[in-house]
């Protein structure tokens, strides 16, 4: 037992030893690379990187640049947990940034706590990562719940009721449900129908035939982008005219792409400002270094990417030069009152939720969110 505990605390002290002494610093992302959202993907990690870049250039965090080692997970919650095991045993990265989706941050979740690694800006609006809080999950947009209400509150404000829900059977489908529910009682309604489609073999024959019998006005699909797009289509099929409305997880150029001839008019949530705001300082900060690398227009999932890691940085920074896991973490929860650029985040012991911001957008005929 003796020798163990001897051979633990020589694992551990060779942890922060190549934590301190890497001429850069490592930060690893387990996310779909490939397959239907990768599009979605590569979005986020553009904007991310325009931030990371700029710091890299400028000197980096103490003398030492940022490094995002990103690991193709496939979508697959299984494979997003030996991603990330990979990248906190193996590669001995400081933090994981921005894991995209419910059932794969879970996955991830357990080990956070294990290797006392902090998450910073996962990709999901799940209330499980919120309350209570998890100290080692640092959240940046706004909960899930918080956008259905939202919506729903919108929609009801236009004079709409018959509303439908379409769902996946998962953790994101329960939880942006209770949100859109309880938008819905605020607003003295019921849910014209809730349609719990397979995530992973989606049906949408019963939602289209009832959102036609029923006289949809609007369905609320809460889901991935492909999988909106194609239930979208089938509802369009059966000859349904409802408004088709879903959350910031659907807020990129890759889902526009993907819902084709149907994007027009979609609304969709966000929990970021308007990427054209230049009345907005980070956005304008954004759209310039987006120009000055070659990208000609921010999206909004780009704009989530690059505060994501505005905040990181900014947490690596309060850290010191004795870089540690659970000094970031303490660092990060220091962050009170944080100003990003016309945007304020305040964390402590108690609050990891980040941003409180949702508004609606609708997708224009040309593509674009307008506000």
């Amino acid at each position: 037992m003796r020798e163990l505990r001897r051979c633990a605390a020589v694992l551990f002290l060779g942890v922060l030893t190549s934590l301190g002494a890497s001429a850069q610093i490592l930060i690893g992302q387990t996310t779909a690379l490939t397959g239907p959202a990768a599009s979605s993907v590569k979005e986020t990690v553009d904007g991310a990187k325009l931030w990371f870049n700029r710091v890299n250039a400028t000197g980096g965090i103490y003398g030492r640049r940022i490094e995002l080692i990103s690991l193709d997970d496939h979508a697959s919650a299984e494979q997003a947990a030996a991603n990330a095991l990979q990248l906190i045993t193996g590669r001995q990265v400081v933090a994981l940034f921005m894991t995209r989706g419910t059932p794969h941050t879970e996955a991830v979740r357990p080990l956070l706590a294990r290797y006392e690694v902090p998450l910073v800006g996962p990709l999901t609006g799940a209330a499980l990562f919120h309350n209570p809080v998890d100290p080692w999950i640092f959240n940046v947009r706004a909960p899930y719940q918080r956008e259905a209400e939202k919506l729903v509150q919108q929609l009801a404000t236009v004079g709409m009721s018959r509303i439908g829900l379409a769902v996946s059977d998962d953790a994101f489908g329960e939880d942006t449900k209770a949100g859109a529910l309880r938008g819905l009682e605020a607003a003295k309604l019921k849910p014209l129908f809730v349609e719990v489609f397979n995530r992973a073999k989606p049906s949408f024959a019963g939602l289209a035939q009832k959102a036609k019998a029923g006289e949809a006005q609007a369905i609320l699909f809460f889901g991935a982008p492909e999988i909106v797009a194609e239930g979208t289509r089938q509802v369009r099929a059966a000859g349904s005219n409802a408004q088709i409305g879903t959350l910031s997880n659907n807020a990129s150029a890759g889902f526009v792409k993907d819902m084709g001839a149907n994007a027009a008019g979609t609304i969709v949530t966000q929990v970021f400002p308007n990427e054209r705001s230049r009345g907005t300082p980070m956005v304008r900060e954004a759209i310039e270094l987006a120009r000055a690398a070659g990208i000609h227009e921010l999206t909004p999932a780009m704009l989530e990417g690059y505060a994501s890691a505005k905040v990181l940085v900014e947490g690596l920074r309060r850290t010191g030069s004795t870089l540690t896991r659970p000094g970031l973490r303490q660092a990060l929860e220091g962050l009170q009152r944080l100003d990003i650029g016309g945007l304020e985040l305040g964390y402590s012991a108690n609050d990891h939720t980040g941003f409180d911001y949702v508004e609606v957008s609708i997708i224009s005929s040309d593509g674009r969110f307008r506000r």
